[in-house]
């Protein structure tokens, strides 16, 4: 498979670059670079997940998996401040760059560190997890997302998807279905649908 940005470490030269973006009504500064996801701004599917995200009752930290330069993890971390937020990738210049641009927001309630999926993830009991997983990196890594993710949710925990129709969304809502035994439709726009699912 030729290399994709869900890769540990990107061969493409560095090319960093810095832009002002907003979600959630909030101006984020993100630094950004070749090798990592939608680096030119955010992507129109990451904003339509952290837009239509709303925190469930469940108490306990939220996770942003495959969560690149972190703007949804960011943007949920800057939202709801009384939530620890776990920022994970395996790509360590996505990595490096989330670490950053927290910094440069001044957003200190977050956790940025490798996992591949949540392999790497002590916490089991999230009340959300969210993702825009790596379609390129094949449907075997994006359904472990969902799996790792059930088994990380905590009673009552959701997991919000972003995946567009043509990129396998009928299949993600049938794996979601069969992984939760429920799951919803909580926006769909210009072909990307936003799943939800909940942990009973």
């Amino acid at each position: 498979m030729s290399q994709h940005y869900y890769s540990k470490n990107p061969q493409t030269q560095s090319s960093p670059q810095e832009w002002i973006y907003q979600l959630r009504g909030q101006s984020f500064r993100f630094h950004t670079d070749s090798g990592v996801f939608s680096r030119q701004e955010v992507d129109f599917g990451s904003r339509l997940l952290i837009e239509t995200f709303e925190l469930p009752e469940t108490d306990g930290p939220i996770a942003d998996i495959g969560a690149g330069y972190g703007p949804i993890g960011l943007a949920a971390a800057k939202s709801f401040p009384d939530r620890e937020v776990h920022l994970v990738d395996v790509n360590t210049r996505a990595l490096e760059l989330a670490g950053k641009n927290a910094a440069a927001n001044g957003i200190e309630n977050i956790r940025v560190y490798e996992s591949d999926a949540l392999q790497a993830v002590g916490t089991a009991e999230f009340a959300a997890i969210l993702t825009n997983p790596p379609i390129r990196a094949g449907k075997d890594t994006v359904f472990r997302f969902y799996e790792e993710a059930y088994a990380h949710l905590a009673p009552g925990g959701e997991l919000w998807v972003v995946i567009q129709k043509k990129q396998g969304a009928p299949s993600t809502e049938k794996k979601l279905d069969a992984l939760f035994g429920n799951v919803r439709i909580a926006a769909k726009e210009k072909g990307y649908f936003i799943f939800c699912s909940i942990k009973n």
